[in-house]
């Protein structure tokens, strides 16, 4: 067994009741910061950052110069996302997502009220990040610095090097120092959002 075999992995649990809601810079609804990088940067000056927004309202999304978004459907009728170019998304189901360049001008329109939805920033100078939903299984997680595993819907156990976590909706674990590859194993009918982030210049 090596060193690197070895090396720890650092896991820290945030609960739903301890995220802090803020405004959006356009004021159309409420965000909940999970987690950022580096920590505490401002909206012009993260290499990553994951929230949960509350959309109140229809129109159109903040510009994010430089960043490629993703945003997945928690709860709510959903939503349709009509880009200048003409593209669309449509968001109609819990855990639909829509991915799309931070500068794309993005009207966004409300099927049957308000919605909840998880968002995934990075920023293409500075951070690579990948999403995936996991539900009951063996999950296989490689070299990255941070993995968060935000509980999207219900309820899951979470097994990974040697301990084990419940996460209830909208808690999420987070695991930094991932050194090597390694599995997660998850059991319960909820579902996971597995979102791995690594920083540093794209290849």
């Amino acid at each position: 067994m090596t060193a690197l075999d070895q090396a720890p992995v650092s896991a820290a649990l945030t609960r739903a009741a301890d995220l802090v809601a803020s405004p959006w810079k356009n004021g159309g609804g409420v965000t909940r910061e999970i987690a950022a990088f580096p920590p505490g940067a401002a909206l012009d000056a993260f290499a990553w950052r994951v929230s949960v927004a509350d959309v109140g309202a229809a129109g159109p999304f903040s510009r994010f110069d430089g960043i490629d978004r993703t945003l997945v459907l928690l709860s709510g009728a959903g939503m349709t996302l009509a880009a200048a170019d003409g593209a669309r998304h449509v968001l109609d189901a819990p855990l639909a997502r829509a991915d799309f360049a931070g500068e794309t001008a993005i009207d966004a329109t409300l099927h049957d009220g308000p919605t909840r939805d998880f968002n995934l920033m990075t920023r293409r100078s500075a951070a690579r990040g990948a999403l995936d939903v996991w539900r009951a299984g063996v999950h296989r997680v490689e070299r990255a610095d941070t993995v968060l595993l935000f509980c999207a819907a219900g309820a899951v156990d979470v097994a990974v090097a040697g301990a084990r976590y419940a996460l209830e909706e909208m808690d999420t674990l987070r695991l930094d120092g991932l050194q090597r590859a390694f599995d997660v194993v998850v059991s319960g009918g909820g579902a996971l959002l597995a979102v791995s982030l690594a920083v540093g210049e794209r290849d």
